[in-house]
């Protein structure tokens, strides 16, 4: 029976070690837990391709016997529609126009802070939890909360919550990070959880094999994809490609062209259906520009700033000047030229370990 004055929690169970300690974690602090998966995937399409690390049946049988083991309700949310608008059909589209996406974050966005917090708040709880590697601070002299890097800088997840609002950070907790990794699986062992040393998801949780080549092509109506010259800098037609959408910028293996020198993917000219390649030195750039800002530790950008900035995942902080432009966009110039700048890809700009927010690049410059 619950407390009058005890808070309530979901927590979204992914079947991993992360999420099922957050829950463990906040059953000790005295929270009354209820644990939720959600199930994005007709796992019964994919046959013997189907998920074999993250969002799978396995998976969530995996969190229902955390729950059971940690004694909350447990429930599974089928989402599979919502996935497929909100995040299948978006990274297909990217990728056929010659952009690299990044669904985790749509995922965080359109699927955990939306639907699973609106499923918490029907629940009558006060908090969404989630096994993200990333804080949660008050500022008093601001008058808004924060969102921090994790402790752990291997396993920092903040770089894919940029999109986060003022309305659900106050709703949000992640128990797990003030803890490391190590730590994290130490507890689950403590715990007796069989998880505790259960292997790391993959990256894009849909795609079966890796393959997103595969994957792209397999959703094209079809399955007709528009054939197209490989060029360089100056249009000289160097080779042939079979979809754009099987190319990202930096790309330098399977291009096909016989040279004394690599070659790498600077781009791509949609107009004529080109993929544009070029050296090494050509993926350097100066800076971007980035659209659908969301600001976090001030309501909006108002003059330009200093700050250290991500541009993707798993990549080294920059020191960059962000400057306001007309339209809501920022123009980013990094101090020191950056490599493969791709646009499709998040860009987060960080003081320190406090997010100020971030935005999706629009295109290099």
């Amino acid at each position: 029976m619950r407390n009058k004055n005890q808070k309530r929690v979901v927590v979204s169970m992914s079947g991993g070690v992360d999420s099922s300690v957050a829950a463990a974690l906040l059953k000790e602090r005295g929270y009354d837990v209820i644990g939720v998966s959600m199930q994005i995937w007709d796992y019964s399409s994919q046959g013997d391709r189907g998920f074999r690390s993250c969002c799978s049946p396995e998976d969530i049988y995996h969190a229902r016997a955390v729950a059971d083991k940690l004694e909350i309700p447990f429930y599974v949310l089928n989402l599979e529609d919502k996935f497929g608008k909100e995040v299948i059909d978006y990274f297909v589209s990217e990728y056929m126009d010659g952009r690299t996406p990044n669904p985790c974050i749509l995922c965080n966005q359109k699927l955990k802070f939306e639907v699973l917090l609106r499923k918490a708040l029907e629940l009558k709880a006060d908090y969404l939890a989630t096994g993200h590697y990333a804080r949660i601070s008050w500022d008093d002299s601001r008058g808004r909360y924060l969102l921090l890097k994790g402790v752990d800088p291997d396993k920092d997840q903040s770089y894919f919550l940029f999109t986060l609002k003022q309305e659900e950070i106050k709703r949000l907790v992640f128990p797990i990070g003030d803890f490391v990794k190590k730590e994290v699986r130490e507890i689950a062992a403590n715990l007796g959880l069989k998880v505790a040393y259960k292997k790391e998801s993959q990256e894009i949780c849909f795609i079966p094999d890796n393959d997103y080549r595969r994957f792209i092509t397999g959703r094209i109506v079809g399955g007709k994809v528009t054939e197209g010259n490989i060029i360089n800098k100056n249009g000289e037609v160097l080779g042939k490609h079979e979809g754009i959408h099987l190319f990202t910028i930096g790309q330098r293996k399977g291009l096909g062209i016989p040279a004394s020198h690599p070659y790498y993917v600077l781009g791509f000219d949609l107009k004529s259906n080109s993929v544009i390649v070029g050296r090494d030195k050509d993926l350097l750039c100066k800076g971007l520009i980035a659209e659908d800002l969301n600001w976090i530790l001030f309501p909006d950008l108002d003059s330009e700033i200093t700050a250290s900035c991500k541009i993707r995942y798993r990549y080294k902080d920059t020191e960059a000047t962000i400057i306001p432009q007309d339209g809501g966009n920022v123009l980013v110039r990094f101090k020191k030229p950056q490599k493969a700048v791709t646009p499709g890809q998040a860009v987060v700009f960080y003081d320190g370990d406090v997010v100020i927010g971030g935005g999706w690049i629009k295109e290099s410059l």
